[in-house]
């Protein structure tokens, strides 16, 4: 097969192209490939073009492209060569025509040779492509130095192209890598290649490897180009390396190359954003002094970087500087300065500056309008912000959304949200349209005045309008949810960041943690910070923070210090917020050692102690009998400038306190009174101390002047505190003494100075002296509370003092002092107790009548009172009152009324009431099973009991020492001792110990069953576990051995127990006295007899029956 390829291009002189296929006939086709024409003898020719005959004209006539194919393995070059007319478009159709690489690259070469016609970027990287699947790497080297020779551009897809072919993965990311590669194949980059590389790293966002490549480049002793070393400085001032930026200065200088105004301008804002501002000046200094004169972009970059670093007056100066200069202020140039002026409220300074901007030629648009509306509003002046709208329509100036929000913005400072949503309401008929920000605006204003739920629905409310949330949003919602702790809608949020295509950024995982540190899921918020990490977010020192003191508020000391080496891993410096949570940390753990390290690690690392510091390693010294060593840190401290606070004394005093060292404590507080004021915390510290150690004077005086300095500000807690405080480091006397003198001079008009006194002085049977002092309280016209009657009320009660109890409710009722409930419920159960129930009725329908409704308790104890006074049926009558209610029985409620049914006989009835507890709600307990036991037991229905017993146990109630004890008893009583023994038993297997109760129980049950010596065998079996046997278990065994006839054996137990300082009573004399009697033994019968009388101990009926006749 022959084939003749020829080309229809202004590279040949005919104006159609064939490709000509000889097999049993020549075809022709159009250069799209498909096939038309006519027939002309062995010929097929495409109808449109001039249509020639290869023998008849030869090869002069035919315009080929250069290319004749004889067979399907060969393509010989023809003699033409491509002609100088055709376009870079074409050069490339043809390479594509060309499937053999070697004569794509001839062909290739033939136009690199041509003069007027140049290659492209598209045309040799196709070339490169075409030579990289062949593995031809030495020719693409010749592309590649074509490329650099003739100034074409080297794109991305160029080095992609050529990083495949030499088998280098990753990307233009790779380069730094790839260089070494390159250049041992072949690829020598000059300095246009090497600017173009480093230009297309940074562009793609690899700063660290253009910055690599520029090293390479610096290393061949190949210059870069102030354009290259500009860009470098742009991207490395975008990450804040400000010391790389400064010297690759030095570092073009030293190369010859001297920084143009760009140059220098870009040195200013890395500089300005990196809060360097000195250093920004002084190069603003050096264009001055070297004559490169800063232009207005210089000027106006520099005045931003003074405003962001709050150096407004400079920036002021520099500005007048900039006027008085060649180059004047442009429009850019006022709205940055009203801009930064307008943040930091100074509404004189945006005024001033619009003057000026207007004299200077500037008209006002919509920017800055907007500045001015939302100085005025940060100013407090939102009606005069409102005013500029009517200013803007007359101008001709639309109000835009910007403006808007900065008006809402000023509403919602003011607290005038409703006029705020007002406006916002209008937003349809204004033109405007809201954005994500105009909605965080009111859930910032929301969650910051403690509505969640309002901020919430704001932001639902912005999803359901088709607003897309931004991250903002999100993270005004999540701050109000996490500061009321409410995880749930706060993960809703979390989680419906993704569904939206929205990253969580370092705030949003920081509220996400805090909310759940707040929930105490600090697993939670672990897995967090991992799950940040991953995403390739740092986190900030605030998060590791919050995480460390979490992590050591749940006890988890150890993994807070993990997160402490996490800190460090990463290259992130602890703050004193973190050194102060390890502080607090290890102090509470007593390990005063790594505390002092820890802190001493600080000043290393150039972190400076606070005040807060301080009093932390101090309350570590001075909890753990490190008095002096905190002393010496309290004077260190001042040399270092940082000034103690009264939280700083007070650790000091309560140190010293605690070593009774109180000589020294009062020294240290007249030394802080000469700074500060001592507050409540210092007097409470001091003051217990000074009292218990008789220094009451000293104590006065203190007390007196602090009142007087602070009187508005003492809380009633604070009196109730001191007074606590001294009742425990002083004794009752003193604290007497010392709050009487406070009441009489006047000092204390507070009645909660009483409290912990009438919580202390009933208990030591001094009632009496309590209600003299609230008497002479009353006199020095301090207004007794509920809260200072009720603790002596109760106390008297206690006491039985129920007279007086009850002249103080009279007082107190005189005195329009309301009562409560629970002082109500004092009353009800005294009157219970007493058995007064008309008194009881009449009071509960008294409180009922005053506005005090009851509460359970009440009900109960008035249940508890009728049974008490043997008014049964009122009680069950009035339970079923209240449950015909709204009320909610509980155990308490049944467990007066089963007991007084079961003591009363009425044992079905009792059975009833408990099977009916499930219907209100209310599950048996221990106690209440105890009562049906002993209930059902004492009336001789032990089998019932036992059923009880075991209903209880299958319930998986566990039943207690009293359970036993009852069912022992009962079992006892009808002669079951046996099942009393194996229940005696089972007790001791479910490791509960039998108390005296049980071993008198059997004992006696063994005794009236005549087992005595099983009976004596419980008797020593106590004694082995250190049971002291009382009167009764002696009693019991001396009857029964009496009647057993084993009176020597009763005689031993009767002297064991004189000798244990027992004293005799009559039942231990006649069981003595029957003994002998039945032991025909009626001389000794008298003599105890006798001995009984002269020990004062008279006798009974029983006596009598027992003495023989």
């Amino acid at each position: 097969m022959a084939v003749i390829i020829i080309c229809s291009t202004n590279l040949c002189c005919t104006s159609i192209c064939f490709r000509i296929h000889y097999e049993s006939k020549l075809y022709a086709t159009k250069s799209d490939g498909v096939p038309a024409g006519q027939n002309h003898g062995t010929w097929r020719f495409s109808a449109s073009g001039s249509v020639v005959k290869w023998r008849k004209h030869k090869k002069k006539h035919v315009g080929a492209c250069g290319f004749v194919m004889r067979s399907p393995n060969e393509v010989v070059t023809m003699s033409r060569k491509p002609q100088n007319g055709m376009s870079p478009p074409e050069v490339i159709e043809n390479l594509k025509l060309i499937s053999d690489p070697d004569r794509a690259f001839d062909y290739f070469k033939s136009v690199a040779d041509m003069p007027t016609l140049v290659h492209t970027t598209e045309s040799c990287n196709y070339m490169l492509e075409m030579l990289g699947v062949q593995g031809k790497v030495d020719d693409m080297a010749a592309v590649f130095d074509l490329m650099q020779k003739q100034i074409i551009n080297r794109n991305l897809a160029t080095y992609l192209t050529i990083f495949k072919a030499l088998g280098l993965r990753g990307g233009i990311r790779q380069a730094p890598l790839a260089l070494e590669t390159m250049w041992k194949a072949g690829f020598v980059l000059n300095a246009y290649s090497y600017n173009g590389l480093i230009h297309l790293l940074l562009k793609s966002g690899f700063c660290r490897e253009g910055l690599q490549v520029y090293r390479r480049m610096i290393s061949e002793r190949i210059k870069p180009s102030l354009k290259t070393y500009s860009a470098l400085m742009v991207a490395l001032g975008k990450r804040r390396d400000i010391e790389t930026v400064i010297s690759l200065l030095r570092e073009m200088e030293s190369l010859g190359l001297r920084p143009n105004v760009y140059t220098f301008t870009i040195c200013i804002r890395v500089l300005g954003r990196a809060g360097k501002i000195d250093e920004a000046c002084r190069i603003l200094q050096r264009m001055d002094d070297e004559g490169c004169g800063p232009d207005v972009v210089t000027y106006t970059v520099l005045i931003d970087a003074l405003c962001n670093a709050g150096k407004l007056d400079d920036a002021k100066l520099l500005f007048q500087k900039m006027k008085s200069s060649s180059q004047k202020p442009d429009r850019v140039t006022y709205i940055t300065l009203m801009d930064r002026f307008s943040d930091a409220g100074d509404l004189d300074c945006v005024e001033e500056l619009w003057d000026e901007m207007e004299a200077d030629g500037h008209a006002a648009d919509v920017i800055t309008f907007t500045i001015l509306v939302d100085a005025l509003c940060k100013a407090g002046k939102v009606d005069d912000a409102f005013a500029q709208l009517d200013i803007m329509r007359k101008r001709g100036i639309t109000p835009n959304l910007h403006t808007h929000n900065s008006l809402i913005g000023g509403l919602l400072r003011a607290d005038r949200v409703d006029e705020a949503v007002d406006l916002f309401s209008d937003f349809p008929s204004l033109g405007v349209e809201p954005t994500a920000y105009t909605y965080v605006l009111f859930i910032d204003y929301y969650g910051k005045l403690g509505l969640p739920c309002k901020a919430l629905e704001t932001f639902e409310s912005m999803k359901t309008r088709g607003i897309v949330p931004n991250i903002i949003a999100c993270n005004a919602s999540l701050y109000s949810l996490a500061e009321a702790g409410r995880l749930q809608e706060a993960k809703n949020v979390f989680s419906g960041l993704r569904n939206y295509g929205i990253a969580p950024d370092c705030i949003t995982y920081n509220m996400m943690m805090k909310c759940y540190s707040k929930a105490g899921r600090v697993d939670e918020a672990v897995k967090l910070l991992s799950e940040m990490t991953e995403s390739g977010l740092l986190p900030d020192v605030l998060v590791l923070n919050s995480l460390i003191d979490a992590l050591y508020k749940a006890d988890r000391a150890d993994e807070a210090w993990g997160m402490y080496q996490t800190m460090k891993d990463i290259k992130l410096a602890p703050t004193v917020v973190t050194y102060n949570t390890l502080l607090a940390g290890l102090g509470k753990e007593g390990r005063v050692a790594e505390a002092l390290e820890l802190f001493a690690s600080m000043c290393k690392n150039r972190c400076h102690p606070n005040t807060i510091t301080y009093n932390t390693v101090l309350d570590c010294l001075c909890k753990h009998d490190e008095v002096n060593l905190a002393l010496k840190m309290l004077y260190d401290m001042r040399l270092l400038g940082c000034s103690p606070d009264v939280v700083t004394y007070n650790t000091v005093i309560y140190g010293l306190m605690q070593e009774n060292r109180v000589d020294d404590a009062l020294l240290m507080f007249h030394q802080m009174r000469k700074l500060l004021f001592a507050d409540c915390v210092t007097l409470c510290t001091l003051l217990p101390g000074v009292v218990g150690a008789g220094r009451m004077e000293d104590a006065f005086k203190i007390i007196k002047v602090f009142v007087s300095q602070v009187k508005y500000y003492i809380t009633r807690s604070f009196w109730e505190d001191l007074i606590s405080g001294i009742l425990v480091d002083a004794d009752l006397n003193s604290a007497l003494s010392f709050a009487d003198s406070l009441i009489v001079d006047g000092i204390c008009q507070d009645d909660s100075i009483l409290i912990p006194l009438f919580k202390v002085l009933p208990k030591h049977k001094r009632a009496l002296e309590a209600y003299n002092l609230i008497v002479k309280a009353k006199n020095c016209g301090i207004r007794v509370t509920l809260e200072a009657y009720y603790p002596l009320i109760e106390g008297l009660l206690n006491l039985h003092l129920s007279e007086m109890a009850w002249n103080l409710i009279g007082e107190m009722k005189k005195s329009g002092c309301a009562l409560d409930v629970f002082t109500y419920n004092l009353l009800l159960d005294d009157l219970g107790k007493s058995g007064k129930v008309s008194e009881l009725l009449g009071l509960y329908e008294e409180m009922q009548a005053r506005g005090c409704k009851p509460i359970e308790i009440t009900h109960n104890i008035v249940i508890s009172g009728l049974v008490r006074s043997n008014c049964l049926d009122d009680a069950v009558d009035l339970y079923y009152d209240l449950v015909s209610g709204d009320f909610s029985p509980t155990p308490f409620t049944y467990g007066p009324l089963i007991d007084g049914l079961a003591k009363s006989g009425r044992l079905d009835e009792a059975k009833q009431l408990f099977d009916e507890m499930s219907h209100y709600g209310c599950e048996p307990n221990c106690v209440l099973y105890n009562i049906l036991i002993n209930g059902f037991g004492k009336a001789g229905h032990t089998e019932i009991a036992c059923e009880f017993f075991k209903k209880m146990v299958k319930q998986g109630i566990r039943p207690d020492l009293k359970s036993y004890s009852i069912l022992i008893d009962c079992l006892c009583m009808v002669g079951k001792v046996d099942d009393a023994w194996d229940y005696f038993q089972e007790m001791k297997l479910k490791g509960l110990d039998p108390d005296l109760v049980c071993y008198n129980l059997m004992i006696n049950g063994f005794g009236k069953s005549g087992r005595v010596k099983e009976a004596l065998s419980v008797f020593h079996q106590m004694q082995t576990r250190r049971i002291n046997p009382d009167l009764y278990t002696y009693n019991s065994l001396i009857l029964h051995l009496g009647i057993a006839g084993m009176m020597e054996e009763a005689g031993k137990l009767y002297g064991e127990l004189l000798h244990k300082g027992l004293e005799p009573n009559v039942f231990t004399y006649n069981a003595l006295i029957r003994g002998y009697g039945i032991s025909g033994n009626p001389e000794r019968a008298y003599a105890i007899y006798q001995s009984m009388m002269a020990g004062g101990c008279s006798p009974n009926l029983g006596t009598f029956a027992q003495l023989p006749n």
